[in-house]
This record gives structure tokens, C-alpha cells and sequence, in this order.
């Protein structure tokens, strides 16, 4: 009888999503469990505090010298020898400049823990001891705090190798802006035999101390496009001897627009945008071609593909229309479409749980989707993932703007607390 109704548990217990297991082992069971789980947390946030100087040196180094996707050549350096310091195993090369530093059993199960290295192509217009030290190019989307939290992540679960239940990938990242570099990564064997990935994104609406999540759809899919229309120049007065480019172009741009406005589902979210037209230079005359180009945006992959195929149709169709020729470039070589994020509901609520133990409840918040991009995506293309805000909104120090502004400033507070966070992650998700 006994042995029936364990089995009938076991059922139970192999039903439910293991975020409910995780609530009830980490709060549920009884008073000593919750106040031992809660100090376990809390120690290792205190442990990531101790790190602060460090943490900071690291990332203002990083900061000081930003290098661009596929360049973080001295990125990459810091960063091995950092983990040579730590005497962490770690491999290289991934995509040109990665880094995976690997720790724990070296057996399953294994977690990934993720952090993007580039900088962006852009002047530094904070004024500011530490700012970029090389002209046209600036760590303006955080990547720097990102790196440092995992070197930080990376010293406190070497510390604590010994209690992991598994192995623990973390991967140093090149090139999330604009050159796929997460598809590089796996194309490399970056994953191994990782189950689940975990990344974070700095957020500058969110006050630093907090942290955001959302299941589900996350980041858009993202897709650049270039198009040429060529017809045939005249003099201005006589446009019947020409097939005007500019009237095309004009045609198909408005066409464009009605494919969100009266094609797209409403309460799907879609946007195509031209951002630039470029024609003739004299006054008088029509000129024999005509360049636009822009972006598509879909919180799904499916939707992504489906704007690349309607554009591709507008375009030539509205083309020929007027008697030109149409020529669709997606430009994938330089900007490789992204697919959407989205992230995993069990490890959603993996991270709801341990957020509120280490931050409090009040300070985890529902994320917001975004049609920006990230090329997390392509992690979660092939295994659970989650990529989450974690807030440096601190308006005292000016952190106030948003990335990829001249002006991003970021609150350093977040850094041992970005570390603590993919500790716990790691650690708890492997037990």
C-alpha cells in the first residue's frame, strides 16, 4: 500500500511544471526552508557586493575601449584573462572573439548563462572620466555591464563549484548588434549540451535594485531591406519621355503602408518603416533610379516572414505597374534577419520566484514587449530560454537615456547584482 501511494506522488509530482516543484521546495515546505532559502540568497548578493571595485575596474576597462561586432579582440582578451585569474576552464575561439568558461561537474544537467560583448558605431557624448577613448565608437547599449555581470557570475559560481549540481556554460558573446552573433555562437558548439539558456538586458525605464519579465513574446523579429527602382531619366519638361522613378516610388511607399493598415491582423503587432529615400540632385531633372530602404518588425518569426514576402510583392509588382524594374535587397550578408523572442513560461516563472526571494516581490515587474531586437532569439530557437530587464534607471546620476544614445549612462550599483542574479539562476535551476 505504501509503495502504491509513493508512486501515485511520484505521478504527481513528474505533472506539475517545475516552477510549481520550485516554489514549493524554495517557499512552501515550512518556516526553516523559506528563512534558509532567503539567506542563501541574500548571502550571495552579499558576496557579489564584496566584488564592487572589481566589478567596476572590469567594466570601466571595457567601457574605455569598446570594439565593434566581430573586433572585441581586447574584449575577448580581458575576459580569458580574467577566467585565467579565477583558474576558470574556459574554450576559445566562438565566432571569431567568444568566450565559454564552463564550470561545475562537467555533467548533466547543463545551464547556459549568456552576455553580449560589442560596442556600437558611435560618438560618446557623455562627459565623464571613464568615457569611450576611441572616436566613433561607444558602449552605448550596455553590453560592457553585461559582460562584467558574467565575469562576476562566473567568480561566484567558482566559488561555489563544488555545490553545483551540474554545469554551468557561461558564453561571451560577439556581435548581438547587427551581425547574428548568437547564430555564430551555436553554429560553434557554443550550447553543448545546455537544456536552457538565461541572458539579461540592461533597462533604462527601471529603476536599479529591480528586474523584469515577461512570458511569451518579448523582442520583435526584424528583417532591413534596400530597394532600388529604376525607370528611365528625362528632362523635367518632358516627363513623357521618361518612366519617373519618383512617381513609383511614391506609389509603392504608400502601398507599403496599407499592408500593415489593411492586411495585417490589428491586434497583431507589425511596422514597416522607410527611413530614407534617395533620388536625383538637379532640379530639372528625373532621374533614372530611385533608392528607399527601412526595416520590417513582427512579434513573431511567422509574421517576419510573411512582411519580407508581401514587400518583395508590393515592390515589384508596383514596379512593373509603371513600366520600371524593382530590385529587393534583404541585405542579410551585412544585417541578417532576427527572429523574435520568445521566452520560455517555466523559466518566466523561475525567474518571478527567485527575483522576489533576492529583490523582493516588489521589485520584479512585469517586463514590456518591444519591437527592438535581440539575437537571443536564436538561442531559444534551439533550446528553453529567457531574456530579461534588469534596471539602472538612476536619475540622481543622470541614468536616465535610453540605449543607443550619445548619452547613455548606466548605474554601476547594477552590476553586483546582475552577477548575483545569474548565480542564482544558474545554481537553482541546476538543483
Amino acid at each position: 500500500m505504501t509503495t502504491v501511494i509513493q508512486h501515485s506522488i511520484l505521478s504527481i509530482i513528474n505533472m506539475l511544471p517545475i516552477w510549481v516543484i520550485f516554489l514549493i521546495w524554495f517557499s512552501a515546505i515550512n518556516p526553516i526552508s523559506s528563512s534558509v532559502s532567503s539567506i542563501y540568497a541574500k548571502q550571495v548578493l552579499q558576496d557579489a557586493k564584496r566584488e564592487k571595485d572589481w566589478l567596476v575596474s572590469i567594466r570601466r576597462r571595457i567601457h574605455e575601449n569598446p570594439e565593434l561586432r566581430f573586433q572585441e579582440f581586447n574584449t575577448s582578451s580581458l575576459i580569458r584573462s580574467e577566467l585565467d585569474k579565477l583558474s576558470i576552464y574556459y574554450e576559445y575561439p566562438f565566432a571569431q572573439t567568444g568566450v565559454v568558461a564552463i564550470i561545475g561537474s562537467g555533467s548533466s544537467p547543463v545551464v547556459a548563462l549568456r552576455a553580449d560583448m560589442d560596442a556600437l558605431p558611435m560618438q560618446e557624448l557623455v562627459d565623464w572620466e571613464h568615457k569611450s577613448k576611441i572616436d566613433g565608437r561607444m558602449h552605448g547599449c550596455g553590453h560592457d555591464a553585461h559582460t562584467t555581470m558574467l565575469l562576476g557570475a562566473a567568480k561566484l559560481l567558482n566559488q561555489r563549484k563544488d555545490r553545483l549540481k551540474g554545469t554551468v556554460r557561461l558564453l561571451f558573446q560577439p556581435a548581438e548588434e547587427g551581425g547574428a552573433g548568437a547564430s555564430h555562437m551555436i553554429q560553434d558548439g557554443a550550447l553543448g549540451e545546455a537544456k536552457a539558456i538565461f541572458g539579461m538586458h540592461v533597462e533604462f525605464t527601471t529603476l536599479t535594485g529591480s528586474i523584469s519579465s515577461v512570458s511569451g513574446p518579448s523582442c520583435a523579429a526584424v528583417s532591413m531591406f534596400k530597394v532600388k527602382i529604376e525607370g528611365q531619366g528625362a528632362h523635367a519638361a518632358e516627363p513623357h519621355k521618361s518612366i519617373d522613378p519618383i512617381v513609383s516610388t511614391s506609389f509603392i511607399i504608400l502601398a507599403l503602408h496599407q499592408v500593415i493598415s489593411r492586411e495585417a491582423n490589428p491586434l497583431e503587432s507589425h511596422v514597416l518603416s522607410v527611413t530614407y529615400v534617395k533620388g536625383g540632385t538637379a532640379l530639372n531633372i528625373i532621374p533614372p533610379s530611385v533608392e528607399f530602404g527601412g526595416t520590417l518588425r513582427s512579434l513573431t518569426t511567422d509574421g517576419l516572414h510573411w512582411l519580407r514576402q508581401r514587400l518583395k510583392e508590393v515592390v515589384e509588382h508596383g514596379a512593373a505597374l509603371h513600366r520600371g524594374r524593382a530590385y529587393v535587397d534583404f541585405i542579410e550578408d551585412y544585417h541578417p534577419p532576427y527572429p523574435a523572442v520568445n521566452n520560455d513560461d517555466t523559466l518566466h516563472h523561475h525567474i518571478e520566484a527567485i527575483g522576489g526571494v533576492i529583490l523582493g516581490p516588489k521589485n520584479v515587474l512585469p517586463g514590456q514587449k518591444i519591437m527592438a531586437s535581440e539575437d537571443f532569439s536564436f538561442y531559444q530557437e534551439k533550446i528553453p530560454g529567457i531574456l530579461i530587464g534588469i534596471g539602472i534607471r538612476n536619475e540622481e546620476i543622470g541614468a536616465v537615456h535610453s540605449p543607443h544614445s550619445p548619452y547613455f549612462f548606466l548605474d554601476e550599483d547594477v552590476l553586483p547584482i546582475g552577477a548575483a542574479l545569474h548565480t542564482i539562476f544558474a545554481e537553482t535551476y541546476l538543483s
